[in-house]
């Protein structure tokens, strides 16, 4: 938030929130979205998901659009700076979770209080992922259309453009839409 850096909001004309293109935790709690498993590894392996510190790793999973919506709407997000997209890079398949269920109800808002995250299980709809290195792509159009498509449903889900997209570490990495 603006306050916390100086700036007054009034000063502010748009506030860019920053996401991955999906989901890690740190500690204990619950994540509804959650790979323990092979999928998870290799998101944690290839995002270089460990703490720089400590070098523990951070829990990994799949892009989450009910805390995503829920961060953007909270944080008055005009636009969203998507990053790591290059880290699902060679998955066969990727998964969405557009909603939760809790208690034998779809919901697409985010629970008050962790207690119902507790018992929240993710709706996940599934997309094609696409195996070409995206490292060196510089522009939205040239990503492959998986990709491009990938990026797209996250803006439908969360309702915001992306305009950004990070492709690698490096600041020339970031595609600008």
């Amino acid at each position: 938030m603006s306050a916390g850096s100086g700036v007054p909001a009034k000063m502010v004309d748009k506030f860019i929130g920053v996401a991955k293109a999906y989901t890690t935790r740190v500690g204990a709690g619950p994540f509804p979205t959650e790979q323990d498993n092979d999928i998870g590894q290799y998101i944690r392996d290839k995002g270089h998901e460990y703490g720089t510190t400590t070098g523990r790793p951070r829990r990994c999973g799949w892009f989450d659009a009910v805390a995503v919506s829920y961060a953007v709407t909270i944080g008055a997000v005009d636009s969203v700076a998507l990053m790591h997209l290059d880290t699902l890079s060679g998955l066969e398949e990727l998964k969405i979770c557009r909603a939760y269920q809790i208690n034998g109800r779809e919901k697409t808002f985010f629970p008050a209080n962790t207690a119902r995250l507790a018992h929240a299980s993710p709706v996940l709809e599934t997309v094609p992922g696409w195996n070409q290195e995206i490292t060196e792509v510089s522009d939205f159009n040239d990503l492959p259309e998986n990709a491009q498509n990938y990026v797209c449903r996250l803006e439908e889900l969360t309702k915001k453009p992306i305009t950004m997209i990070g492709v690698g570490p490096k600041r020339s990495q970031i595609i600008a839409r």
